[in-house]
């Protein structure tokens, strides 16, 4: 349990971090901050029992995976 809250404090660092460095200019990082706001979500689910449908589930993490290919594509660019 305690590993799990560990992660979800840091899982949602990252999420803080990534908006203030989107809102610095470089909008491609929602689609990280939304990546591990989507972590969060998922480690609290399970810490708090929240009886979710897979299917549900699997759609958030379809949509955390696309974000984030969407933020690291921006950031191979802006360094390119």
């Amino acid at each position: 349990m305690t590993l799990l809250v560990v992660s979800i404090v840091l899982e949602a660092a990252v999420a803080g971090i990534a908006v203030l460095a989107a809102l610095k200019g470089r909008p491609y990082l929602y689609g990280l901050a939304f990546t591990f706001a989507v972590y969060v979500l998922y480690d609290l689910g399970r810490m708090l029992g929240w009886n979710v449908e897979k299917g549900v589930l699997s759609m958030l993490f379809l949509a955390a995976s696309a974000s984030a290919l969407y933020a690291v594509w921006g950031l191979y660019r802006d360094r390119a």
